[in-house]
C-alpha cells in the first residue's frame, strides 16, 4: 500500500506485438532494480496480443508480462483477438470500465476515464488495419478492430461529465491532422475514426496524447507517438 503523499510511476510505451517487439520494455525494466511495485503502471498504447492469434505467443506473453515490476495497462490495437478479448467480464476499476484479464494485466476500454494517481486519463483503443487484405477474417483480423457508434457515444458521454478536461489522452491511432502531420494520410476506411478522434482532440483540455499504431517515434507538439521510447509521466 502506498504511504499517504507517496507517489506512483506510470510509464507509456508503443505497440509490442506479443513477443515479437516485447523485448524494448524488458530491457527498460531491467534498469530498475527494486525501485518499482506493482503499484506503478506501464500503460501499452495497442496492439499488444495478451489475447493474441497465436496461443503459444500469447502464453509467453503473458508470461513476460506478468514477470514485470509494475501493473500493465493497455488500450486494444488492431492487432488483438477481439473473440477473446471481449469474452471477458466488464468491470469497474479507477472509474471507468476494464476487462480484468490478470490481477495485474487490465485492459481499458474504449472511451473510459480512468483516475490514476491523481490523473484523469481519457483511453480509447482500436484503428484499421491496412494489412487485413493478406489475414483471415476471425483469426487475424477482427471487425471490432474498428470504433462503433456505441463506443464513440460512450467517450463523448465520459467526457461530458469530466467537462471536456483531462490530463492525458491514451490511444492507439491519432487525430486526423496529426496523421497527416506525420505523413500518414488516411483513406477513408480509416478516416472515420482519425476525423472522430480530431473531434476530440478540438473540444478536450488535455495535457499530452499518447499513441502508438505507426512504428515511429515522433512528436507533434502535445501528440506523441510511441515506438521504441517509453516515457514516464
Amino acid at each position: 500500500m502506498l504511504e499517504k503523499g507517496e507517489m506512483m510511476s506510470v510509464f507509456l510505451c508503443g505497440d509490442i506485438h506479443g513477443t515479437l517487439d516485447i523485448g524494448k520494455i524488458v530491457s527498460f525494466f531491467s534498469n530498475y532494480d527494486d525501485e518499482l511495485t506493482k503499484q506503478d503502471y506501464l500503460i501499452i498504447c495497442g496492439d499488444v496480443a495478451v489475447c493474441g492469434f497465436s496461443h503459444g505467443d500469447e502464453v509467453r506473453t503473458r508470461e513476460t508480462l506478468r514477470n514485470l515490476p509494475v501493473t500493465v495497462l493497455f488500450c486494444d490495437g488492431n492487432h488483438e483477438n477481439f473473440d477473446e478479448l471481449n469474452s471477458y467480464v466488464e468491470e469497474e476499476w479507477h472509474g471507468g470500465l476494464v476487462h480484468m484479464i490478470e490481477n495485474d494485466i487490465i485492459h481499458l476500454m474504449r472511451g473510459q476515464v480512468y483516475e490514476i494517481d491523481s490523473k484523469k486519463f481519457f483511453v480509447f483503443g482500436g484503428a484499421y488495419s491496412v494489412d487485413r487484405s493478406s489475414r483471415v477474417e476471425g483469426v487475424t483480423w477482427f471487425k471490432e478492430e474498428v470504433p462503433t457508434e456505441e463506443e464513440y457515444h460512450e467517450g463523448w458521454k465520459n467526457l461530458e461529465k469530466e467537462n471536456y478536461k483531462v490530463d492525458y489522452v491514451v490511444s492507439h491511432t491519432a487525430p486526423y491532422e496529426i496523421c497527416s502531420e506525420m505523413g500518414f494520410g488516411s483513406f477513408d476506411e480509416a478516416a472515420e475514426q482519425t476525423r472522430e478522434f480530431q473531434r476530440f482532440a478540438d473540444c478536450l483540455e488535455f495535457e499530452e496524447w499518447y499513441f502508438g499504431h505507426f512504428h515511429v517515434d515522433d512528436d507533434v507538439e502535445q501528440f506523441h507517438c510511441l515506438w521504441d521510447n517509453i516515457v514516464e509521466l
